[in-house]
């Protein structure tokens, strides 16, 4: 008898060494902090090995059983998330992590600004530091400009740079891709894409009708096909210089590739930012002879196939320019003479 009980009772103790055993895992367990010095992230997916992916790009280590865990709960949808510091608990942190949206803003992205710009705007939006925003820009980058797309973007409010970033080359990327699929069988290679993003940026800078995109990627793949210079403003206007006016004078002195008034081909890098409409228009050009085209009066543009063509849409355009300013000075001289009558009355 006294041997049976002996036997049971370190059965028991075994199982209540079992249970301090695995409380003890779970309490440590619970007080290693899943903490990120990314206090906002971005979540995707529809399941938690998804989820824990998305966490662990913000810094997050996350286990099998945080997974189970997020799985056994509710599944945080797709959106911005903020936990605060005071958040501890691993099980607080991936139970509820479901109710922790961000308060969000929009922004917009600009076609045809350069990185630098882009990161001085978005950090006057959202307070942030232009100089971390363009380290966290230039470490992701593949094309040093154009790698983010210009469109509207939603971000959290207390988002730090690196979700920023992070988000909008994730976004980025997920169009890329899309535009992948459907123009190739296979995966380009990326400095197909960089040719690609260079054209669709001279023909961004060119002009914003989706309409005339496909007629300006046309004369832009005419001209290379006959080995003629581009010869356009467009491919001037990069880095410091993105919006400042091309003169003869700077065409004369740029001895850059991205003078294509001295060298053929295109320029070595993207302008700037890009539309997806700019973009597809490189691998959807109109079909036309065209070689030239010329700013019309009415802000959209006149092609031509000869160059005596374009000679003429350039002399209407001048003359144009000319009526206008005479115009402008006549109205400007009655100004002066309204107000000189009215000083003497």
């Amino acid at each position: 008898m006294k041997e049976l009980f002996a036997r049971e009772y370190k059965r028991i103790l075994r199982y209540i060494e079992v249970i301090i055993v695995i409380i003890s895992i779970a309490a440590i367990y619970n007080f290693v902090s899943p903490s990120s010095e990314h206090k906002t992230f971005y979540l995707t997916g529809s399941s938690s090995k998804e989820i824990a992916k998305n966490l662990e790009k913000y810094g997050y280590t996350v286990t099998f059983i945080d997974q189970v865990l997020m799985h056994l709960g509710t599944l945080p949808k797709e959106g911005w998330y903020h936990v605060e510091d005071t958040e501890k608990s691993r099980y607080s942190f991936f139970s509820s992590l479901h109710k922790k949206k961000a308060d969000t803003m929009k922004v917009v992205v600009y076609a045809g600004e350069t990185a630098k710009e882009l990161c001085r705007r978005l950090a006057n939006d959202m307070k942030l530091d232009p100089k971390k925003l363009l380290e966290e820009y230039e470490a992701r980058s593949r094309f040093k400009e154009g790698d983010i797309f210009a469109q509207s973007y939603t971000l959290a409010r207390k988002a730090d740079a690196f979700a920023v970033m992070q988000y909008l080359f994730d976004r980025s990327d997920k169009e890329l891709l899309t535009f992948e699929k459907e123009y190739f069988k296979n995966k380009p290679e990326r400095f197909t894409i960089q040719i690609l993003l260079t054209i669709a940026s001279i023909i961004q800078k060119e002009s914003n009708s989706a309409k005339e995109m496909p007629l300006i990627s046309s004369v832009i793949y005419n001209r290379l096909e006959k080995k003629m210079k581009l010869q356009m403003d467009s491919t001037l206007n990069y880095g410091k210089y993105s919006h400042i006016i091309v003169t003869p004078e700077r065409i004369k002195t740029d001895n850059t590739y991205f003078n294509t008034y001295k060298y053929k081909g295109l320029p070595p890098l993207p302008l700037g930012t890009v539309t997806m409409e700019a973009l597809r228009a490189t691998m959807m050009p109109a079909e036309s002879e065209y070689l030239f085209f010329m700013l019309t009066p009415s802000g959209v543009h006149s092609f031509a196939v000869t160059y005596e063509e374009h000679l003429k849409n350039i002399r209407a355009f001048r003359e144009y320019q000319r009526k206008r300013k005479a115009q402008q000075e006549a109205e400007s001289n009655a100004t002066v003479k309204t107000d000189t009558n009215r000083t003497k009355v």
